[in-house]
């Protein structure tokens, strides 16, 4: 259905067809968000309810201000509004982790994937996700203590020098490098989730092999896709704190809140757009292709008439004896 597009196009598709797929995420991000806010909410109302910081950080946000709140010992320690935070975190982690094999089948079926046929997906693939992202982690921290470690040896290296700008340009360069770099990891790790639900891979490491060998094969073809979907998340950004510094007053808390839920929102966007993506490559390149067997029909065999023949002599070649004249007799 989708083989006549671009991987693009055939991303978008899949998260226009599947668009309650980002809604849903969007409603677990913010009732886990809430719950890890909750801790903080009841510590700043004991302090806030009763004195003037309300108002300094509530018409605008003063850091001078909040950073004072929290030193204050009537506030209490900060590991009881972290500590929620933190679990909250890990919990909507999990929940990726467990709702994202549905994603990955939905994206992939042709139909309106039923409800029941999504969580058996999530149910089987749980654990192949939770030890996927184990691996996908370990080897990111890698990569990136590498390049960061790398990039602090080049700055100060530069800073050695008598040029005044080269230390600012060897940063963004390096940066940009860095972003590149994770980025192919993650498309890496996005091909091998893809795999891993998609063709129902219980070996995890034969997945991650293959998402690095389609990874290099097609590199510039899916990191040009995985760019255009990162410049659409930037712009959405930038709009989305345009208009909140443009038309949400400081102290509208329902307006910032409405304003920040709707740029959240449209950022889910672009990273189900390049989960698309992975799943459009997937069914293109590494998916076994399916060898149609036709029936052989068998040609009808020409009739070879064979001519008969008999073994009783013919009637024209009886000789018979001659018969005399009875006048000679």
């Amino acid at each position: 259905m989708t083989d006549n597009k671009g991987l693009l196009g055939s991303g978008l598709g899949m998260v226009g067809r599947n668009k309650r797929y980002v809604v849903w995420f969007w409603l677990l991000n913010l009732a886990l968000a809430l719950g890890g806010t909750l801790g903080f909410f009841n510590q700043a109302g004991t302090m806030l309810d009763h004195s003037l910081y309300a108002d300094r950080l509530v018409h605008g946000f003063d850091l001078s201000v909040y950073l004072e709140m929290i030193a204050k010992p009537e506030f209490g320690p900060t590991t009881a509004s972290r500590t929620p935070a933190v679990c909250f975190a890990l919990l909507f982690l999990f929940a990726t982790a467990l709702f994202l094999p549905g994603v990955y089948q939905g994206y992939a079926s042709i139909y309106r994937l039923p409800r029941d046929e999504f969580f058996r997906a999530c149910g089987r693939n749980l654990w192949r996700f939770i030890r996927l992202l184990i691996v996908a982690g370990i080897v990111m921290g890698i990569v990136a203590g590498a390049l960061f470690g790398l990039r602090a040896a080049l700055i100060k290296a530069a800073t050695e020098s008598t040029n005044e700008l080269l230390p600012f340009s060897v940063s963004m360069a390096s940066l940009a490098v860095i972003f590149l770099v994770m980025s192919v990891v993650r498309i890496w790790f996005d091909l091998a989730e893809a795999d891993v639900v998609l063709s129902d891979q219980r070996a995890v490491r034969k997945s991650i092999g293959a998402g690095f060998r389609q990874t290099w094969r097609s590199l510039g073809r899916l990191l040009g896709s995985y760019l255009v979907t990162t410049i659409v998340a930037a712009i959405v950004l930038a709009v989305g704190v345009w208009a909140w510094m443009k038309f949400v007053s400081p102290e509208s808390v329902l307006g910032a809140f409405l304003v920040g839920q709707l740029t959240l929102l449209l950022l889910l966007i672009p990273r189900f757009w390049q989960r698309g993506i992975a799943v459009a490559y997937y069914r293109r390149a590494m998916v076994a292709p399916v060898i149609v067997v036709q029936p052989v029909v068998p040609e009808p065999v020409p009739a070879v008439v064979v001519p008969v023949v008999s073994t009783e002599p013919a009637a024209s070649s009886i000789i018979s004896p001659p018969v005399g004249n009875p006048q000679e007799s």
